[in-house]
């Protein structure tokens, strides 16, 4: 999933992404090569801000760069990971409940809080020893350290017409 919420910020398919996605999952690394990264970051449909995967749900910050990019965002991880289950698991049929929700980000603290709070979520689960600072399924050690994604991540913003969405 983490995966999928990194790299479907664009239309670009990749050759081959059961083998980005099992290294992904092995290294922890996105090794997509090089002038693939500027292809993404030249046509995405979003800007990932910051994200937390919970485990039932996830939220994201995102800044639409074009036209209905976050529907088609979210389209893309949602059939691709609900796809991705399915097989694994031998099942079929939905995955996640009801459509994704999303909040427009008025001002610079709204933003601030809900960035907060997506890094601060994993707090929120009952009998969890994780620290926010060292939960890998959040994006709140690349505000802290250096950023793993380097620029398919934009951390940092601080600007209007940024969106939060979240899936239940």
């Amino acid at each position: 999933m983490l995966f999928l919420i990194i790299y479907f910020q664009s239309p670009v398919n990749l050759r081959n992404i059961s083998r980005e996605v099992k290294y992904f999952a092995k290294h922890r690394i996105f090794n997509v090569q090089n002038d693939l990264i500027k292809e993404i970051i030249e046509s995405r449909y979003v800007e990932l801000v910051c994200f937390t995967l919970m485990p039932n749900h996830f939220h994201l910050i995102l800044k639409e760069s074009k036209e209905n990019g976050i529907s088609r965002y979210m389209q893309r991880i949602l059939n691709s990971y609900t796809k991705y289950f399915n097989v694994k698991n031998e099942l079929s049929g939905h995955l996640f409940q009801g459509p994704f929700k999303m909040v427009h980000i008025e001002d610079d603290p709204q933003l601030l809080y809900l960035s907060a709070y997506i890094h601060r979520n994993i707090k929120e689960v009952k009998n969890s020893k994780e620290e926010e600072y060292n939960f890998s399924y959040s994006s709140f050690q690349d505000y802290l350290a250096r950023n793993r994604w380097g620029r398919v991540v934009k951390n940092g913003y601080n600007q209007k017409s940024i969106f939060r969405c979240s899936k239940i």
